[in-house]
C-alpha cells in the first residue's frame, strides 16, 4: 500500500501517518496539489492520496484527470465541520477522516483502498496442488497466466509469486485492464511524453516503467483492446516501451503476470485475442479452482475473514458455530472466495450471540444462508429434515414479505439496512454491498433527494456529511 499525503505534516496529521505506517503503509508527503501531481507524474506511484481538505481537491483530481492519472483520494483534517467535510466528499474524495485520526477508520479506510496484507491460505489438495506448482516456477522469470473464475484469488496469486520471486524487494504494480478505457489505457502503461495529447503538460512515466526492476500484473488481460495487444507483445519480446508521443523507445526490466476469468484459447478462436500475445503470457499457466471444487478450503478461509474482519471493526472475534460451519460448506459460492469474505464481514457485524450462528450469515441480498443452496457438494447432505424444514418455512417467509416490493424498493431497504448495520460507514457498507464507494454514495444522494434519512458516520462530521454520502 503507497500512500501520498498532501497537505503540511502538522501534529495531528503525523500522527494519521504514522498510523498508516503502521498497518503496512508506504508513505510519501509533499506540501502542494502540484507537487503531488508532478510526483505521480514522475512515476512515484501511489494507491491512495490522503489530502488536507483546505486544499482545492477538486482542481488536483481535475489535473490528474487531465493527465490520464487516477487516484483515489480521501480528505483529512482538524476541526473540519459537517459543511467543510461534505464539501470535500462532492469535490470527489473517496472519505473524510477527521483529526485527531481513529486508528480504526484509518485501517478500515486503507483496507478498503488497497488490502495487501491477503496471504495464500488454503487446506484442501486441489489448491494445494496449485500453490505446490507456483512455488516450482515463482523464481523463474517466466511469464505466468492465472485463469479461472472471478473471486477464486487471481490477484492472491499473482502478489504471492511475487514476493516468492527474485524481485520481491521492487515494486509490484497492478493494473485492471477492464477498469479502465481503452484510450486511457496506453498512456496508464506506457506513459506519454509532453504534449502527446491535449492536458499532457509534462512527460508522465507509466505503469511499466514504474515496475522496473519488479512484477507488472495485467488483471483481466482479456479485455484489453486488440490493438494495444500488438503494442504489449512488443513490450514483452523487446522489453522496451515506447511512451505515447515518445520518439525512442525506453528499455524496462520486469516479470509479466496476467490473469483472466474467459477462456483466452476460446478469445483467440474468435479473433478477439492474439495467439502469439497468448503464447508469450502463456509459458506457465496456473488455474485455480473455483470454490466449490476446494470445499476444504472454505472453513479455514471463513475462521481468517472472520479475525480479519473482527480486528477491523474493533469486536472480539467470535467462533463459527457448527451449525453455521455446515451451512458455509454446503454452499455453492457462486462469487467464490469473494463472495464468502463479504459474507463474513457481514457476519461479524450482524452476531449478536457469543459466536457467529448461521442467522447472522447472510446472501448478498440479504437473506439468511439456509442450507446448502443449491449445493452438490456431500457437505449438503448433513443437513437433517428438521434443519432442512425451518429453512424452508425461512426462506418461505422471506420470499413472501418480498412480495409486493419493487427490486428498487428492495435494494433501497438492503442498502440503509447494511449501512445502519456499519454504523454509517460507507466504506465498510460498500464492501459489504459488493458495490463500489461511487455507486453507494450517487444512491445515497438519490436517497436523500426523495426526503429518505440517511445514517451518519459515528465521527465529528454528522449530519450533513451523512446526507452528502
Amino acid at each position: 500500500m503507497r500512500l501520498l499525503v498532501v497537505g503540511r505534516l502538522s501534529g495531528q496529521l503525523a500522527t494519521a501517518v504514522k498510523m498508516a505506517m503502521a498497518h503496512g503503509a508506504k508513505v510519501q508527503h509533499v506540501e502542494r496539489a502540484d507537487q503531488a501531481t508532478e510526483q505521480l507524474r514522475r512515476g512515484q506511484g501511489a494507491d491512495l492520496l490522503m489530502v488536507d481538505y483546505r486544499i482545492d481537491i477538486a482542481a488536483l483530481i481535475a489535473a490528474n484527470d487531465a493527465e490520464r492519472i487516477h487516484v483515489p483520494v480521501v480528505a483529512c483534517g482538524v476541526d473540519a465541520d459537517a459543511r467543510e467535510a461534505a464539501d470535500a466528499i462532492r469535490a470527489g474524495a473517496k472519505e473524510f477522516i477527521p483529526l485527531p485520526p481513529d486508528a480504526e477508520l484509518i485501517a478500515a479506510v486503507l483496507s478498503a483502498v488497497a488490502d495487501d496484507e491477503r496471504p495464500m491460505i488454503s487446506a484442501d489438495p486441489a489448491m494445494k496442488s496449485v500453490i505446490q506448482l507456483a512455488d516450482q516456477v515463482a523464481r523463474s522469470e517466466a511469464s505466468i497466466l492465472i485463469t479461472g473464475e472471478s473471486g477464486v484469488g487471481k490477484e492472491v496469486m499473482a502478489r504471492y509469486l511475487h514476493t516468492n520471486s527474485r524481485r520481491a524487494d521492487k515494486a509490484f504494480i497492478s493494473v485492471n485492464c477492464a477498469a479502465i478505457p481503452d484510450n486511457l489505457l496506453e498512456s496508464e502503461l506506457f506513459g506519454h511524453e509532453k504534449g502527446a495529447f491535449t492536458g499532457a503538460v509534462a512527460r508522465r512515466i507509466g505503469k511499466f516503467e514504474e515496475a522496473d526492476g519488479g512484477t507488472l500484473l495485467l488483471d483481466e488481460i482479456s479485455e484489453m483492446d486488440a490493438r494495444l495487444q500488438a503494442k504489449l507483445l512488443r513490450a514483452i519480446q523487446e522489453r522496451v516501451i515506447d511512451r505515447v508521443g515518445g520518439s525512442k523507445p525506453v528499455p524496462v526490466n520486469i516479470r509479466i503476470i496476467a490473469t483472466s476469468n474467459r477462456d483466452l484459447a476460446k478469445a483467440v478462436a474468435e479473433g478477439t485475442f492474439r495467439e502469439d500475445l497468448l503464447y508469450r503470457l502463456n509459458v506457465v499457466n496456473l488455474r485455480l479452482p473455483s470454490l466449490r471444487e476446494r470445499p476444504g478450503d472454505i472453513a479455514v478461509l471463513a475462521d481468517h475473514f472472520v479475525k480479519k474482519y473482527a480486528a477491523a471493526n474493533g469486536v472480539p472475534p467470535r467462533a463459527i458455530g457448527p451449525e453455521a460451519r455446515r451451512a458455509l460448506v454446503g454452499h455453492r459460492w457462486p462469487g467464490n472466495v469473494r463472495e464468502l469474505e463479504n459474507a463474513m464481514h457481514r457476519a461479524v457485524l450482524l452476531a449478536s450471540g457469543s459466536e457467529i450462528d448461521v442467522e447472522a450469515i447472510r446472501l448478498p441480498d440479504g437473506r439468511p444462508l439456509l442450507g446448502g443452496g443449491g449445493t452438490s457438494t456431500p457437505a449438503a447432505s448433513t443437513y437433517d429434515a428438521g434443519v432442512a424444514g425451518q429453512a424452508a418455512q425461512a426462506a418461505d417467509a422471506v420470499t413472501r414479505s418480498f412480495v409486493g416490493q419493487t427490486v428498487a424498493e428492495m435494494e433501497k431497504t438492503l442498502i440503509l439496512d447494511t449501512l445502519s448495520h456499519c454504523l454509517g460507514n460507507r466504506t465498510h457498507a460498500a464492501t459489504i454491498l459488493g458495490i463500489s464507494i461511487r455507486t453507494l454514495r450517487n444512491k445515497l444522494n438519490e436517497y436523500a433527494d426523495q426526503g429518505t434519512p440517511i445514517p451518519a458516520p459515528q465521527s465529528g462530521v454528522a449530519a450533513a456529511y451523512g446526507a452528502a454520502g
